[in-house]
């Protein structure tokens, strides 16, 4: 590597025995270089933390299967040290592509078959509750895949880390809730995962944690990674943090029960480098030994990176807040994979629980790979990553895909090609006609009763709160992720905002599957959006209620929303200066794109409030002449200038 990238010894490691692989972007005689790509590196995240205020961060750059550039920021503990590429991180549902490497370890011993019935190892399903008399039963493959039929789960699977197996069993034989036949649509499951722990388990005769550092950990040197937290030196491990309204507050993680298949992981920037490496070195195919001895064959790990699945737009959606223009998104095994039209295939996973983020990407054509790790609660290591990703590719060499031009747009979305971000296939399927359920298949019988009377309820409890009938409503995991009071102090400071109620809202309530609801309250100011998700229990309850905040009339971040809808109106060629912007916002390319959503939208005037928290973030509906916009800005807490705005077409 060029030496303007190369780092101390101490920050580089090669997966054992790692030999130069040819590709496509690498052809022989040319380097990729990077001038001045560390230093790049280093300040899109300082801008990161300032922005979004993190605790701590460490991250790391990989190419040709090196670790080349890794550093931390902030505190890996309140009071301690910046974070470090050896910090151990709670990783989350990065946790995911190891538990389907174990499976497709064993699919390969020939231990089981990916189209096996999963009742075949874990007894307690052949017992559930089919959604039709036609669909098949729930397999491997559909596990793997979040085709299994189970409805989201995020935050209450993040909650069930320790349960223990006996009382996970004991759940199973009680009937899980399914929302949708296996196999007709995703919708991302960490019980799926966690039933492939039972799975692993079953086929091998050991526990999943075992399993796990013996086939895949050991082999490949992972010393930092593993299922305890006590398992490492405390001096190294990073405390994960939420943020409440006095500060930080420490959240212990729980242990490793029964749901740590899904998101259980303690590693480093270090060893994730080299899981990461080594899915990007399975890339062209060819020597079955190319790149490195590794514990899954190159076969397996290109077909993990496989798209199985579209994700619809309303799943891209939930899952990582916008809809991108000129990209699709689609799940392989333990995997997600991104079809974009500026860099080709980008495979890539993150993790979010209580007190930790997680996000790791890699280029499969250049080898390069970035990881992300965060101690605040499912902090936003995501959109940092992508950042971070598209400005290695931007700078890339001549000839690399996208390396000529494509602009990779930091900091603003694109309106033309959006795709519709409501857009989700066939509606329908409700018993009555008039509560279709919006996913991206037709969903029998429509929403499930129990989502229909808590959307009653929350809108009660939204009115008047009561403590015992949340207590009833809700799943244990939301007062852990918002305590009553903090919920209470919010539901008053959106009433304040968008006025007295004024009875229903003038718009029917969305369902994207059986156990989702979204609806707005109708103010003398305004309409904000209400969201819940039900768990996947028998019988389900309430496991996310979401509010959208807006912003004050006075602050900062409503001018700043008024004036980007006058700019988008207005298409005027310059960026206005009382309009401050970071450093990382790219005010040209944003104001090409408000003039062209200005173009394809007509004049818009603000709509509903669709999510934010009010205070630094807010997205807003703009209800055009002949379209529908959604306008999301986030500003700098510390100078109060714009740090990021999306703008995307709303179907």
């Amino acid at each position: 590597m060029p030496n303007d990238l190369a780092m101390p010894n101490d920050l580089e490691e090669r997966v054992p025995e790692r030999r130069p692989e040819p590709g496509p972007a690498s052809p022989a005689g040319q380097e990729l270089r990077w001038p001045g790509a560390a230093g790049a590196v280093d300040e899109i995240v300082r801008d990161y933390q300032r922005g979004d205020g993190q605790p701590g961060i460490a991250y790391g750059v990989v190419a040709g299967g090196s670790l080349i550039h890794a550093g931390g920021i902030g505190q890996r503990r309140l009071g301690g040290p910046p974070p470090d590429a050896d910090t151990v991180f709670r990783i989350a549902s990065m946790t995911k592509s190891f538990t389907a490497s174990a499976v497709l370890a064993l699919r390969d011993d020939g231990a089981l078959r990916l189209d096996d019935p999963a009742a075949d190892f874990v007894p307690e399903l052949r017992g559930l509750r089919r959604v039709t008399a036609d669909s098949p039963a729930i397999s491997i493959r559909h596990l793997l895949t979040m085709t299994a039929g189970f409805p989201t789960d995020d935050p209450w699977g993040d909650r069930q880390q320790g349960l223990p197996l006996a009382d996970f069993a004991e759940f199973l034989s009680g009937g899980a809730r399914p929302a949708w036949a296996p196999g007709s649509c995703f919708e991302y499951s960490n019980l799926g995962y966690a039933l492939l722990g039972r799975v692993i388990a079953a086929a091998t005769g050991t526990s999943y944690p075992e399993f796990v550092g013996a086939r895949l950990l050991a082999p490949l040197g992972l010393r930092q990674t593993g299922f305890e937290a006590a398992g490492f030196d405390p001096a190294e491990l990073a405390r994960g943090y939420r943020r409440s309204p006095d500060g930080w507050a420490e959240l212990i993680p729980d242990g490793c029960g029964a749901f740590a298949p899904m998101g259980g992981v303690f590693s480093s920037v270090r060893d994730l480098a080299r899981w990461a490496g080594g899915f990007a070195a399975a890339f062209p195919p060819g020597d079955a030994d190319a790149g490195g001895p590794h514990p899954l064959r190159r076969a397996a790990r290109r077909e993990m990176q496989l798209p199985q699945v579209t994700l619809p737009p309303r799943a891209q959606l939930r899952l990582f807040g916008d809809v991108s223009a000129g990209s699709q998104h689609a799940y392989g095994f333990g995997l997600f994979i991104e079809e974009s039209s500026a860099w080709g295939r980008i495979v890539y996973h993150s993790g979010g629980y209580p007190g930790f983020g997680s996000h790791m990407r890699w280029h499969p054509a250049t080898g390069l790979a970035v990881i992300v790790l965060a101690n605040s609660t499912y902090a936003g290591a995501h959109p940092l990553a992508v950042k971070l990703m598209d400005a290695l590719l931007r700078a890339g060499p001549a000839g690399a895909p996208g390396a000529s031009g494509a602009s990779g747009a930091s900091g603003a979305g694109g309106a033309g090609g959006a795709g519709g971000a409501g857009g989700a296939g066939g509606a329908g399927g409700a018993g009555d006609g008039r509560r279709p359920v919006r996913g991206p298949a037709p969903a029998p019988g429509g929403p499930w009763p129990e989502t229909l009377d808590a959307q009653r309820v929350v809108t009660e409890l939204l009115r008047s709160w009561d403590d015992a009938v949340a207590q009833r409503l809700f799943a244990g995991n939301v007062a852990l992720d918002e305590p009553f009071p903090e919920r209470r102090e919010k539901i008053a400071r959106l009433w304040q905002r968008i006025g007295p109620p004024r009875g229903e809202a003038p718009r029917p309530a969305e369902f994207d599957s059986p156990a989702h609801c979204r609806w707005w309250l109708h103010g003398a100011q305004g309409d904000a959006q209400v969201e819940i998700l039900l768990t996947p229990e028998n019988p389900p309850r309430v496991q996310s209620l979401t509010l959208s905040v807006p912003p004050a009339r006075d602050s900062p971040l409503w001018e700043h929303a008024q004036a980007l809808i006058s700019f988008l109106n207005g298409g005027a060629r310059q960026w206005p200066a009382e309009l401050p912007a970071s450093a990382s916002l790219n005010t040209d390319l944003l104001a090409r794109q408000l003039r062209a959503a200005g173009a394809w939208a007509g004049r818009c005037r603000p709509g509903a409030f669709r999510g934010g928290n009010g205070q630094t973030s807010t997205v807003l509906e703009l209800d055009g002449e002949h379209a529908r916009l959604t306008l999301a800005v986030e500003l700098d807490p510390a100078e109060r200038s714009l740090h990021r705005v999306d703008i995307t077409l709303l179907g």
